[in-house]
């Protein structure tokens, strides 16, 4: 297993893993928080390719074999990194704002106690496997990032780039709030007994 480390889909998930101070970085190049035109695109383009990595590490891991311990481990850490992180950052610099801010809370808040229910149920030696639902969650979750990222500089080629982000980041809150539900009922079940 040790063999698989440093083999191509464990660096992905690691690219992936290095990319997000590199986006947080571009909302800060000119020395302060501010999500300037070529900052968002900046930060989009990397966005994107994190994006991308995420199906290909997992795929090629397993048609090429190497799946592994670490692989397994970071691959959700690598995930939720960077939603958090990205979600925090347009929270700062306010383009989610009011009411949106509770979209992300949700998101959040839900996969830190998902987190931890999984590392509890790992303990007892129960997994809970990832629904087709909670996989389109996720997939919405990023799609609506990355509208939320185009922000402003988006709005400015497209109308309504951000207003689409947050519908999304709405949408893809309550789906997260069904599937935070479904794996608790799955998970405490459990933690009951």
């Amino acid at each position: 297993m040790a063999s698989h480390t440093y083999k191509l889909p464990n660096l992905l998930t690691y690219g992936r893993i290095l990319a997000v101070p590199l986006i947080v970085l571009c909302f800060f190049m000119e020395g302060r928080l501010h999500g300037s035109d070529f900052a968002r695109w900046s930060a989009l383009a990397l966005y994107l390719i994190a994006s991308i990595t995420d199906f290909f590490d997992g795929y090629l891991a397993r048609v090429w074999n190497q799946t592994s311990p670490i692989g397994r481990m970071l691959d959700p850490i690598a995930d939720k990194l960077l939603v958090s992180s990205i979600l925090l950052l347009l929270a700062a610099d306010g383009t989610i704002a009011g009411w949106t801010i509770w979209a992300a809370i949700i998101i959040l808040c839900r996969e830190i106690l998902v987190s931890g229910l999984r590392e509890y149920l790992a303990e007892l030696k129960v997994s809970v496997p990832v629904t087709w639902i909670a996989k389109w969650k996720t997939t919405l979750q990023m799609i609506a990032i990355g509208f939320l990222l185009a922000g402003p500089a988006g709005d400015k080629i497209i109308p309504y780039v951000t207003e689409t982000g947050i519908a999304l980041l709405w949408i893809a809150a309550i789906i997260t709030m069904y599937t935070g539900y479904d794996y608790f009922q799955a998970g405490l079940k459990h933690v009951v007994d």
